[in-house]
């Protein structure tokens, strides 16, 4: 049994989502995306209630899209054009109508109480333009630091939408491969190293590279 209580947050990891269809999904290589501040979150659902002979009979619940909203110490030019979409021309960022943010899996862990770490993947997102503020600056530096939000949703072709390890948690063997590349059931310590070749879920999770 897992413990500990969440204290930390680092290693930020992004992969693209480069076709999600019956067939299964394939990722790029992770890329590691320095200085994250903080992650969170945010689930959304509806729930049904079907009455039935004056009183409520049967509930039904489906999940909706999912928040996340990630602060980081920086976005670079080139993980902007990544990750929102934009093109780098002679070191500059130029933007276009046209652009469209790629779909996307994020992964991270948390450091918790007892020295120990909880993983997490989110397989399936795309993020919008953030918002930007800029201050002259005071007596005192105050940072300015970007925020990015996304809608996640689940895989087409699995329902997957998110997966969670605890490294103090028995049979969890990944802490040291976790950001190699985006979990497939199956993987295990050890295995699925960086190779930078795209990686191909398939239907029944059998991994390709």
């Amino acid at each position: 049994m897992s413990g500990g209580v969440r204290i930390g947050l680092k290693d930020l990891h992004i992969a693209k989502l480069l076709s999600d269809d019956i067939a299964g999904a394939v990722y790029s290589v992770p890329k590691k995306y320095s200085g994250v501040i903080s992650a969170k979150i945010t689930p959304s659902s509806t729930t049904e209630t079907l009455y039935a002979d004056d009183g409520a009979a049967e509930t039904a619940t489906a999940l909706g899209e999912i928040t996340v909203e990630i602060n980081l110490k920086d976005l670079t030019l080139e993980q902007q054009a990544e990750l929102l979409g934009g093109t780098i021309i002679d070191g500059i960022l130029v933007k276009k109508d046209s652009d469209t943010a790629p779909y996307v899996a994020v992964a991270f862990r948390s450091k918790k109480s007892n020295g120990k770490y909880r993983f997490k993947w989110l397989l399936k997102g795309r993020f919008s333009l953030p918002a930007e503020e800029y201050k002259t600056q005071g007596d005192k530096p105050e940072f300015q630091t970007p925020v990015i939000s996304g809608v996640f949703v689940k895989r087409e072709f699995d329902g997957w939408w998110e997966v969670t390890g605890d490294e103090d948690m028995p049979g969890f063997t990944l802490a040291d491969v976790w950001f190699n590349k985006v979990y497939a059931l199956g993987d295990k310590g050890g295995s699925g190293s960086a190779s930078g070749v795209p990686v191909f879920i398939t239907p029944n999770q059998v991994v390709i590279q």
